[in-house]
């Protein structure tokens, strides 16, 4: 979550409860260095005397779809430093979207792999034209993602992914700020930083019994205990609090308090539900998914607000719905044949100048005329269908006859139609150069430019029609 909203770079901090820091990528790099050494000892153990190594494999990575390309290129980066993919091998690291790779394995799933609540025996029925929505219940954010079966069982984005950070853990921090009303903010202050791994076995037993509509009972950890009774006795920290009770050891919550937890969450991802569902799509299921989706309050809620407008499904294993779907992507990621770009991509370019259209500023002017500079020369615009490693191409004139070399700048922007690359909520990615030595023609020569929209990256070539002299960048996310 810590890449979530955020300008990202490879300088990028994060800081610990204890207040230390250390930057993210450091962090995220040996964390999954650690799941790599883990998954080859684990297969070299059952491996009959042969020994794989990390290239034996395709690997993928699964991240939150409305993560912006910043912070996929940065898990990128972390995965190649953790040893799992080479720079020269990027092919064998595979960034599968979560929703996506739970769109792609429940849409093969017989009605039993569905919990069935209401005794529907609900199956999803896949066939070319289904259309239905992904909500990825995750720990940190809910992913809503909106699919469209095309034939063959390919699936197109109907809708660019969207959603917010009010994730399972949001309903863990309400039980946390319920504990901290109850204990003081001194108190549970002192206990979070002098006993983080305690906290988190906590917090991990909270996420279990979270998973129930019920009156649920926790023990009360050993070191909060020690902490709080230093100062009074036990029952006294209870006894203005509201459905949350002591007993003997155990810290009761009532069936309505551990409701009151989920609110803030529910209420944030069913406003989203709605604006997607006033769209009118021809929705015909909604998906929960992730581990969050294994709480039955929240497949209630859900079911109670839209159960009238569309079938209600969750996989009876809601999160090993995304790995086992992530696999699925892995082998074959042209099982999903567009998406909806996130934004409008372009370059800048120098037009004639047209004193109706183009301010008066913008305008220079050489031997070959007059000219607008910084024009917005879209590539793709926001919401345009983008197909699985699409190429397009493009071709751009000169405005000098003596010009030897020609910058592309690129560009992105949340605007359908921008006019000037210098316009506010215009960010800049990346430049580069071609050469083109040969001026003979003059005006009369041509650039090609082909960007190739890939899974997670965009790559640029541009090349000299006359001299075949060319240069490629792969567009750059990380803000430097």
């Amino acid at each position: 979550m810590e890449l979530y909203g955020k300008k990202i770079n490879e300088d990028l901090m994060i800081t610990a409860i204890n207040g230390k820091k250390m930057r993210a990528l450091k962090v995220i790099t040996e964390s999954l260095r650690y799941l790599k050494d883990h998954a080859l000892a684990g297969i070299n153990d059952h491996a009959s005397g042969r020994t794989f190594t990390v290239s034996d494999f395709t690997w993928v990575l699964t991240v939150p779809a409305i993560w912006d390309a910043s912070a996929k290129q940065f898990m990128r980066k972390a995965a190649t430093e953790a040893g799992i993919v080479r720079e020269s091998q990027s092919d064998k690291l595979v960034i599968a979207l979560e929703p996506e790779a739970a769109s792609i394995w429940c849409k093969q799933l017989p009605s039993d792999g569905f919990v069935d609540e209401n005794s529907t025996n609900a199956t999803l029925q896949v066939q070319p034209g289904t259309r239905y929505i992904v909500i990825d219940c995750g720990g940190g954010t809910i992913d809503i993602t909106v699919h469209e079966v095309l034939d063959g069982g390919k699936l197109k984005e109907l809708h660019k992914a969207s959603g917010n950070a009010m994730g399972g853990e949001n309903v863990n921090k309400m039980f946390k700020c319920c504990l901290k009303e109850i204990f003081s903010d001194d108190l549970w202050n002192e206990y979070e930083t002098t006993y983080p791994s305690e906290l988190q076995k906590l917090m991990y037993y909270f996420s279990v019994l979270k998973c129930v509509d019920d009156d649920v009972e926790i023990s009360c950890p050993f070191n909060l205990a020690v902490l709080a009774q230093k100062r009074q006795p036990m029952e006294n920290y209870f006894k203005a609090a509201q459905g949350v009770f002591w007993d003997e050891g155990s810290i009761k919550i009532s069936k309505e308090r551990l409701r009151s937890f989920f609110h803030e969450s529910l209420t944030g991802f069913t406003k989203n539900l709605r604006d997607i569902l006033k769209k009118d799509l021809s929705i015909e299921y909604l998906l929960l998914v992730g581990g969050y989706a294994s709480s039955q309050i929240l497949r209630t809620h859900i079911t109670k607000q839209f159960g009238d407008q569309c079938k209600v499904l969750c996989p009876v294993f809601a999160q090993q719905a995304i790995m086992k779907g992530a696999v699925m992507f892995g082998r074959n990621p042209a099982v999903v044949a567009s998406r909806k770009s996130p934004f409008t991509y372009g370059t800048s370019v120098s037009l004639r100048f047209d004193a109706s259209k183009h301010k008066a500023e913008k305008k220079f002017s050489n031997e070959d005329g007059d000219w607008c500079r910084d024009c917005f020369r879209t590539l793709v615009t926001v919401d345009e269908d983008v197909g699985w490693d699409e190429t397009r191409d493009h071709i751009f004139q000169l405005t000098d006859r003596n010009q030897t070399s020609c910058n592309f700048g690129f560009y992105r922007t949340e605007k359908k139609n921008p006019q000037y690359v210098d316009e506010w909520g215009i960010e800049k990615l990346n430049s580069f150069d071609i050469e083109m030595p040969n001026t003979t023609r003059g005006l009369d020569r041509k650039i090609q430019l082909q960007i190739k929209f890939g899974f997670t990256e965009i790559t640029a070539t541009a090349t000299d029609v006359d001299s075949k002299s060319t240069n490629s960048v792969k567009i750059d996310f990380l803000t430097k």
